[in-house]
């Protein structure tokens, strides 16, 4: 088919996607599930470092014991660009539905791993090897676990409701993350330190065995998403006509990172301004309340729960403004704010009193909202079909890697060389300054078909009305319609 050729092809109902409502359920609980599991286990783990270290080097004064458990913390983040190279190949080349079931089966062994580790006592110095090995494991399976969902949610939600569909995977997040930390807190208060670190530190982990297998029965529920589905369909068929698939795909993830290099650059920026404030808020915030505020680790613990449940809550609201205003506002709205708000937040953290902290916290509560909704389906929307867990995966995982991971080990760095408790407010700052001049170059994705694929609406009527109005319609580039891919599936 030449160009010119292609250009008089215009859009029939049969080329486009209507969505299968009650499969768009499956998807999004299916992958939300996943998403909450990750959390879980991060919240849980951060929150039960202090408890832990003697389980695994009695021998060792507490700082060691925290250095070593906070490095064993950072490994999870060392392994996740690997997972995500992997694994977005494989999503890609095999199919999102197989390569997600296996991260969440690895994700949720490792942490029930965890739980059943012996102790120093039984094994030694193994005991403390073993867990680090687990959470490289663990780490490896979760660098597929969100660029995953993320992709698979986009590929199965209408354009017009995209961002509200995938904003409820970073809301299951941060739930997972409230759950994590309050079963902690809850057993802390009911069984005593005692009693945490000769057995009670186990339970949060072993949970996660049931859980696990409650996620990977409604993962595996889900069907394949029908966007990819349909370009696999004509990869095969282009194999089966000699006809050349996706060059950048066929040379694997050099390929992808070579050929998608601008939108793998946007994309980390992005990741890395976003979980700046986000790690910030979850992982480093206990630790700030309790070192420089004075709060005992229990209420520094206690304090950001309800922040987060609220912010959680509110993630699918903005996950919906994208779809009427915007991809792009709704991300300067992030960046903005982290920019005017970080300065007053620890401000207000600084005061002391509960009802200052917890302003403070809602605060940086606040960019963080606007940020995560719209990653989830503004990310994914960069790069094509065929190549777009690839580009996910590399470029969210290393951006997590290199700088949500490290969050709390910068700020804490950056307090101590300038002896200035306001030094995170300024590192937030930074790096959303940066982000905002990234949004300027990112695609406005908002409502319109994902590169590479068809355009996906919620009713028959809908897809009627938008061949009637191809012509006119600003959001649809015929130019751009994958038709020869339908030609080959057909």
């Amino acid at each position: 088919m030449d160009g010119k050729s292609r250009r008089r092809r215009r859009l029939i109902v049969a080329d486009i996607n209507v969505v299968d409502h009650p499969m768009l359920k499956k998807a999004i609980g299916g992958m939300v599930v996943g998403n909450t599991m990750e959390w879980y286990d991060v919240g849980v783990f951060g929150y039960l470092i202090t408890t832990m270290g003697p389980v695994f080097l009695p021998e060792a004064d507490r700082a060691v014991q925290t250095l070593f458990l906070l490095g064993t913390f950072a490994a999870t983040f060392i392994a996740r660009p690997l997972g995500g190279v992997v694994f977005g190949w494989l999503g890609d080349k095999v199919g999102r539905q197989k390569v997600l079931a296996t991260t969440l089966i690895l994700m949720s062994a490792s942490t029930l791993g965890v739980g059943l580790l012996p102790g120093y006592a039984q094994i030694g110095i193994w005991a403390a090897a073993l867990l680090v090995t687990l959470k490289l494991v663990q780490g490896f399976s979760t660098g597929g676990e969100y660029a995953g969902a993320t992709t698979f949610v986009c590929e199965y939600a209408p354009d017009k409701r995209r961002g509200f569909f995938a904003s409820f995977l970073d809301m299951g997040s941060y739930l997972g993350f409230a759950l994590g930390a309050a079963l902690v807190s809850v057993l802390q208060l009911a069984l005593g330190q005692d009693a945490m670190e000769h057995w009670g530190w186990r339970i949060p982990f072993l949970a996660a065995g049931p859980l696990g297998v409650i996620a990977v029965y409604f993962r595996n529920k889900i069907e394949e998403s029908p966007q990819f589905q349909a370009t696999l369909d004509a990869q095969e068929a282009a194999a089966a006509n000699a006809v050349a698939a996706d060059a950048a795909f066929a040379k694997g993830p050099l390929g992808v990172l070579k050929a998608y290099w601008r939108q793998i650059l946007l994309a980390m920026i992005l990741a890395a301004a976003a979980n700046t404030v986000g790690y910030a808020l979850t992982s480093y915030m206990p630790t700030y309340l309790t070192d420089a505020k004075g709060y005992d680790p229990v209420h520094g613990t206690l304090l950001t729960i309800p922040v987060l449940v609220v912010m959680a809550l509110c993630i699918p609201l903005t996950g919906k403004l994208s779809d009427r205003i915007g991809r792009r506002p709704v991300l300067w709205i992030g960046a903005g704010s982290t920019v005017l708000f970080s300065v007053p937040a620890f401000l207000l953290i600084s005061v002391g009193a509960v009802w200052s902290t917890l302003a403070g916290l809602a605060l940086i509560a606040f960019p963080v909202t606007f940020y995560v909704a719209n990653l989830a389906s503004a990310l994914p929307a960069q790069f094509p079909t065929s190549s777009r867990y690839s580009g996910m995966g590399i470029a969210y995982n290393f951006a997590v890697a290199i700088f949500g991971g490290t969050t709390p080990f910068i700020v804490q760095g950056l307090i101590e060389v300038s002896h200035d408790d306001m030094a995170p407010a300024y590192y937030l700052m930074a790096t959303s300054l940066v982000g905002a001049v990234a949004v300027y170059f990112l695609r406005e994705a908002a409502q319109r078909p994902l590169p590479g694929s068809m355009p996906s609406v919620d009713t028959d009527a809908e897809a009627r009305q938008l061949v009637a109005t191809q012509d006119d319609n600003p959001l649809i580039n015929l130019d751009e319609m994958p038709f020869e891919t339908m030609r080959l599936r057909d």
